[in-house]
């Protein structure tokens, strides 16, 4: 369980180290004056002076099945200057990664989700201090009771990070409840897992059980608290705000899903 938790924290600044090394790469310069939206079979892509634009990698047909997502793209590859800084371009560089990725990665990212749920951050609680106890309580015992009355489970919240198994039931059900998602939605599920440490956030979220700044707010408990005591120092502040920009690009895509 220790090393699944560190692993959801090294996820949380993912997409800060991601930006942090694109802006060390050498920047390609804009090669392009005008950039559009259009309407293709199977939905919606990017034109820059009116060719498609193609993922970076596998140089696949970007192709996108709602209109907000490619505008969004769009506006992110318009907003560029001199040069192309991929750093400033969440939603393409997620977009590009959910399709490179491929319809074969479907039930690999279904089952990054729920293992996060499995060991999730909100199910392991401090001994202490009383404080950040109560804290812990306050936000999540609430998110666990939504849950599990919206899914009809139940959860075996535990203190201290020995590993605690959750019952069988729970986790199936909640595997079940992502069944039939696509591609991009699961791209979108996988990304805030990440960011947040939870799976079981994640899961809400898109059950529409909790707000985006309800899910926010309960991933950083504990940072929260720190911060309370210690203050908190500009590179910190840097990769959280860095992180809410890859977690609402992520929940755009969720939104657009649900449109």
């Amino acid at each position: 369980m220790r090393d699944q938790l560190e692993d959801a924290h090294q996820h949380r600044d993912d997409g800060y180290g991601r930006a942090q090394h694109l802006n060390k790469v050498e920047l390609p310069k804009r090669f392009y004056k005008d950039v559009g939206v259009a309407s293709v079979d199977g939905g919606f892509v990017v034109t820059l002076d009116g060719r498609q634009v193609r993922t970076p990698g596998k140089k696949f047909p970007a192709v996108v099945p709602a209109a907000s997502i490619a505008t969004a793209m769009a506006a992110e590859w318009a907003g560029q200057g001199e040069f192309i800084n991929p750093a400033t371009m969440p939603m393409v560089r997620l977009i590009n990664s959910g399709i490179e990725s491929g319809g074969a990665m479907v039930p690999a990212f279904r089952e990054e989700v729920v293992k996060f749920a499995a060991g999730d951050l909100m199910l392991y609680r401090a001994e202490s201090p009383q404080e950040l106890v109560c804290e812990q309580e306050l936000a999540w015992d609430k998110a666990l009771v939504s849950i599990a009355r919206h899914f009809g489970v139940s959860f075996r919240p535990t203190v201290g990070v020995i590993h605690q198994d959750q019952p069988r039931a729970t986790l199936d059900r909640l595997a079940d409840s992502l069944q039939g998602e696509n591609l991009l939605t699961l791209t979108a599920l996988v990304s805030i897992t990440g960011l947040t440490g939870s799976g079981l956030l994640a899961i809400g979220l898109w059950n529409k059980l909790f707000s985006p700044d309800q899910v926010w707010s309960a991933a950083h408990v504990d940072e929260d608290f720190q911060i309370s005591q210690w203050g908190q120092d500009e590179e910190a502040a840097e990769r959280r705000a860095m992180r809410r920009v890859e977690f609402d690009t992520a929940v755009a895509v969720l939104d657009a899903f649900r449109s």
